[in-house]
């Protein structure tokens, strides 16, 4: 299984990522031993996805402790600089809880520090497999076939994770139940992350897969060709409201109108209770150049202006459940405003069951 983030000790501490920017067609690991490079490569994404973030974020202090040892940095320059791995990106709330997970101990030095990161890393994998088990259950409780066929958006695998995956580790879980059928992974415009990211995991993984124009998404639903749809999550408010990669939205209100389950899968890091819904949720503005060009290369005309959110928020009453490693929330038929505190909270819960209802700057994929 492919780690997208792990800390190297040697022969100098770092932090090691896979550039995604640059896969399918490359499999190439930068070493990250600065917070400068840290924070470029959450920006241009060379590490995405929620949970990955978030290991980013704990083992982000220990690289600036290290590297503020090493260039004699006062505390309130470490402070400075832990604050911008905090904020390189500002819809995904595991990056700061990431952040926030090991700063109180930064007093403490480094190897505490690092211990806790770890821990962060180690109990994110965890989460995921947990989840997995959650929500495969209540798929095939709720799912009357032998082989459930799924449609997944952008990239929810190892890929964006510490390890294992979110949604993408549901479909992985019902793989191994001999119980997943036919998947159709979107695109999942303007970066490809379903069509390089996706699929790349998925032909790792021995998973039977097509790869969907985005447009082609909701008519797939309706037509009858899915039974469900699972996403992953970057944050998730406290009615169940959640922002994920755009053109989320629609293919949940698309499952709404053929009575088909629509899934959203995320470690218990993943909730905000500081926000009450979506509303709140500051949605990220990426450089238009991600959407006028491809792969460099200008497809618009000149003048030619861009808009390019990189999140929509689908409201709670259109998502069948939240499940987290914690258990499953009913976030469609329940409109309590701290539902998600029940499977956000620190006890364990046994999943439910329930019936579904009927600007940064432009990433450099592809590098050349």
């Amino acid at each position: 299984m492919v780690r997208s983030i792990e800390w190297v000790d040697g022969p100098r501490p770092m932090i090691r990522l896979i550039d995604q920017t640059l896969l399918p067609g490359t499999e190439q690991y930068i070493d990250v031993s600065t917070v400068d490079v840290l924070v470029e490569s959450i920006q241009h994404l060379v590490i995405r996805g929620a949970p990955a973030l978030g290991a980013a974020g704990a083992l982000g202090v220990a690289l600036a402790m290290v590297q503020g040892s090493v260039d004699g940095w006062d505390a309130a320059r470490l402070e400075t600089e832990i604050d911008r791995i905090r904020d390189a990106r500002p819809t995904a709330v595991n990056l700061a809880w990431g952040v926030n997970q090991v700063r109180d101990s930064v007093p403490s030095g480094t190897p505490k520090v690092l211990k806790l990161a770890r821990q962060v890393v180690t109990d994110d994998e965890a989460a995921n497999r947990q989840l997995s088990k959650h929500g495969a259950d209540w798929i095939l409780a709720h799912v009357a076939k032998e082989k459930v066929r799924v449609l997944t958006h952008c990239n929810t695998g190892a890929l964006a994770t510490s390890a294992w995956g979110t949604a993408y580790g549901i479909i992985h879980e019902l793989h191994q139940r001999e119980r997943l059928g036919l998947v159709y992974a979107d695109e999942t415009r303007p970066l490809l992350q379903g069509a390089r990211l996706t699929s790349w995991e998925m032909l790792h993984d021995g998973i039977e897969h097509v790869v969907q124009a985005d447009s082609a998404a909701a008519s797939t639903i309706l037509r009858g060709l899915v039974d469900v749809a699972i996403i992953g999550a970057d944050r998730i408010a406290a009615n169940g409201d959640t922002a994920n990669k755009v053109g989320s939205v629609s293919l949940a209100l698309a499952c709404q109108r053929a009575g088909i389950p629509f899934v959203v899968a995320a470690p218990s890091s993943t909730i905000d209770l500081s926000l009450s819904r979506g509303e709140d949720i500051v949605i990220e503005e990426r450089h238009e150049d991600e959407v006028l060009c491809c792969a460099g290369v200008r497809m618009t005309p000149t003048g030619a202006r861009g808009f390019n959110p990189a999140f929509d928020v689908t409201p709670h009453d259109l998502i069948s459940i939240v499940v987290t490693e914690r258990g499953v929330a009913d976030t469609a038929t329940h409109a309590q405003s701290d539902l998600l505190a029940t499977i956000a909270g620190s006890e364990t819960r046994v999943p439910t069951v329930t019936a579904p209802p009927g600007p940064t700057e432009p990433n450099p994929f592809p590098r050349r």
